[in-house]
């Protein structure tokens, strides 16, 4: 066993002993020792988007490892904070730990919650309490920038939606999904890169509200469409390598007869 090596690693304090051995600058890892929390963030979202695709290709093996994987990186930046004097691992454990108690009264206390609708109501105003705390004045100053497009635009939606400015229904989403359409596509006929990525950009957010009024979460639909790409275009490849032609030989009428095949085939 080499020197500092822990004898139970399951055992948490097993894997924040590695870190700390890792960020040590007597044996440790020169890669590891020059980051910082801007540097690792990256990985974190790397991280948690191989959680959730683990999860959508129902690979538990390959779950637990990528579980294992963004531990790791909460440990990561919770021992360069111990190093920078700010927290340590046993602080963050300790915050989710009291946010958790706090924001289910009907289980750790004495309120009296019995639907889902009142549990989600009281959840929402723990967190407006947390963000009032925090000295927060808008709605909207709290929600990460860091977050996939997509999904920052949903919450961003959700927040304005509990004042009450939302459409009504989805019916009005697509009214608004057509106008901003024609708009892009004036855009696209002027030919002005910054209208166009504005105009563009403007329909991914209706999309995007659309599909919250939908209920559909944007990411995984937009990651099953693309496995689905994936699956369909493989197809295609297959089936021209048993022609023993080269892809780009194949003009696009035939790669879409080979896709309609691929889609009659799910």
């Amino acid at each position: 066993m080499s020197q500092g090596e822990p004898t139970d690693n399951r055992n948490i304090e097993a894997l924040l002993a590695v870190m700390a051995q890792l960020r040590n600058p007597q044996g440790g890892c020169p890669w590891d020792m020059e980051q910082d929390f801007k540097t690792i963030a990256p990985y974190t979202i790397e991280e948690a988007y191989e959680v959730a695709d683990a999860i959508g290709r129902e690979d538990m093996a390959a779950l637990k490892e990528e579980l294992g994987d963004l531990l790791f990186q909460a440990v990561f930046h919770a021992q360069m904070a111990e190093e920078s004097g700010l927290f340590d691992f046993g602080d963050v454990v300790e915050a989710i730990t009291d946010k958790m108690i706090r924001r289910h009264p009907h289980i750790f206390a004495e309120a009296d919650l019995r639907t889902a609708d009142q549990q989600t109501d009281a959840w929402e105003q723990q967190k407006a309490e947390e963000r009032s705390a925090k000295g927060y004045d808008s709605l909207l100053d709290d929600v990460p920038v860091g977050h996939a497009g997509l999904t920052r635009a949903v919450k961003l939606q959700k927040r304005a939606a509990r004042v009450g400015f939302d459409w009504t229904d989805a019916g009005d989403v697509l009214a608004k999904i057509a106008e901003e359409t024609a708009e892009l596509t004036e855009a696209i006929d002027s030919r002005d890169p910054d209208a166009i990525e504005d105009e563009f950009g403007d329909l991914l957010f209706v999309l995007a509200n659309l599909s919250r009024h939908l209920k559909v979460d944007p990411e995984a639909a937009l990651r099953r469409s693309n496995e689905k790409f994936i699956r369909r275009f493989q197809y295609i490849e297959r089936e021209v390598a048993c022609t023993e032609r080269a892809m780009d030989s194949v003009s696009l009428d035939e790669m879409e007869v080979l896709w309609n095949k691929a889609k009659a085939t799910e």
